[in-house]
């Protein structure tokens, strides 16, 4: 029986708590090159950043924002070996601030990709199962690779050219429905953004929604595969009650992010390992919002999965329906077949 592929989460998968210096600095210290960094200052109001090495370091866009992609090095001016280096920037370098950074390793430099009828740009790691796919948009139906030779169980999509809102699919989603991340809307119906079809092994299918396919615009997907023992992507009910509900992951969560998909007004909601360090978890931001920490009592990261302590909407509403993705701290069983311990 295979519990795991991946023992050591953190060769693709790490969370960064560092101080801004109001200058440059080396973020050092992962076992890994990252490929996509999402950054967020904790203790102030700003945009999420997020950059990746598709892209290149000196682009970024925000997830609280519908805007296009800017290009400005001092977010990153390099990837590192074993990190990355910044500039000045006050979004992610504000003297005296504290800045959380997500990072994921794929596949390193991307290689071209001509699975689709869209010759897409793929960096693809198909052991953690996530790759960074850009594509220039023809505005009709089309398919693009992603390079993970399997089902997607999430997909993200942001036009880089133009102002349009980001494109959420999700497993169990038809062809016909998405979210959007900059958003708090509920789980909606669109016949274009993905030409009614589900992502297949190999391809992803656009229709002309100029969110995802606006003609000669350059587009940036996230895409998703889960792994057992590092990452989960799925949905459960909310129960009201701070003994609420209990999501079986296989692993320890080190971040999860989840979402109300049945009403709208509820938020994409963010929390990891590091902002706390022990249950209960008490620190959330929010991915389409540029709110600083919100303090409250949250969840529970147990070795199998992740239970709430809230009792409201936020993510654990009666009978309400959410999405969530998770990536490990480590899984609850390894390869070898020995049981993790609990926070």
């Amino acid at each position: 029986m295979a519990y795991t592929t991946i023992d050591d989460p953190t060769e693709y998968f790490e969370t960064t708590i560092f101080t801004g210096n109001g200058s440059t600095q080396n973020i050092t210290g992962l076992n890994f090159q990252p490929d996509w960094i999402w950054y967020k200052r904790t203790n102030s109001t700003n945009h999420h950043r997020l950059i990746d090495s598709v892209r290149g370091s000196n682009k970024n866009i925000a997830t609280d924002l519908a805007n296009a992609e800017n290009t400005e090095a001092t977010y990153v001016s390099s990837f590192n070996s074993d990190g990355w280096s910044i500039g000045s920037n006050t979004d992610i370098n504000a003297s005296n601030d504290t800045i959380v950074a997500w990072a994921w390793k794929a596949g390193g430099s991307a290689s071209s990709n001509s699975d689709g009828s869209i010759t897409s740009s793929v960096s693809a790691s198909t052991t953690s199962g996530f790759s960074v796919v850009s594509y220039t948009a023809t505005n009709a139906n089309a398919t693009v690779g992603h390079g993970l030779g399997q089902a997607l169980d999430m997909l993200i999509v942001k036009n880089r050219d133009s102002s349009k809102d980001w494109r959420v699919w999700f497993k169990g989603f038809s062809g016909t429905e998405r979210l959007e991340l900059n958003n708090a809307e509920a789980k909606a119906s669109t016949s274009t953004s993905w030409n009614g079809t589900v992502p297949s092994s190999s391809v992803f299918s656009l229709g002309d929604d100029t969110n995802t396919n606006n003609s000669t615009d350059e587009y940036i997907a996230y895409c998703f595969a889960g792994k057992k023992g590092y990452s989960k992507f799925g949905t459960y009910l909310g129960n009201s009650s701070t003994d609420g509900t209990f999501v079986y992951t296989g692993f320890k969560p080190a971040w999860i992010m989840v979402k109300k998909i049945n009403s709208a007004n509820d938020e994409w909601n963010m929390f990891d390992n590091k902002r706390d360090d022990d249950n209960v978890i008490t620190q959330r931001l929010v991915a389409n919002i540029t709110a600083a920490n919100a303090a409250g009592t949250y969840v529970d990261f147990l070795s199998n999965g992740f239970k709430w302590r809230i009792n409201n909407n936020l993510a654990n509403g009666n009978g309400n329906t959410y999405i969530y993705m998770a990536f490990a701290e480590s899984p609850f069983v390894n390869s070898n077949g020995v049981p993790n311990n609990a926070r």
